[in-house]
């Protein structure tokens, strides 16, 4: 089951401070613009990680994340 599609507006939730990506996009809202696939699963185990998601934001950049680090938006007015 695909938890997001592509338009989606998102929320990225990395609660982890020590990953490199904690202090840069958590807590970051941007929308989906594209899913893609990879083999991750293959080495997860988990069909889940097969999958990941572009990320656009407001400010124009772009970044990839795996289903786990994505959440609905807050309140989030565009």
């Amino acid at each position: 089951m695909q938890r997001f599609s592509e338009g989606d507006r998102v929320r990225i939730d990395i609660p982890d401070e020590t990953d490199p990506d904690h202090q840069e996009y958590h807590g970051e809202h941007g929308q989906v613009v594209a899913v893609l696939r990879d083999d991750a699963n293959s080495v997860t185990d988990d069909e889940r990680d097969a999958k990941f998601y572009r990320i656009a934001f407001d400010s124009g950049e772009t970044a990839d994340f795996r289903w786990r680090d994505l959440r609905p938006p807050l309140d989030d007015p565009l």
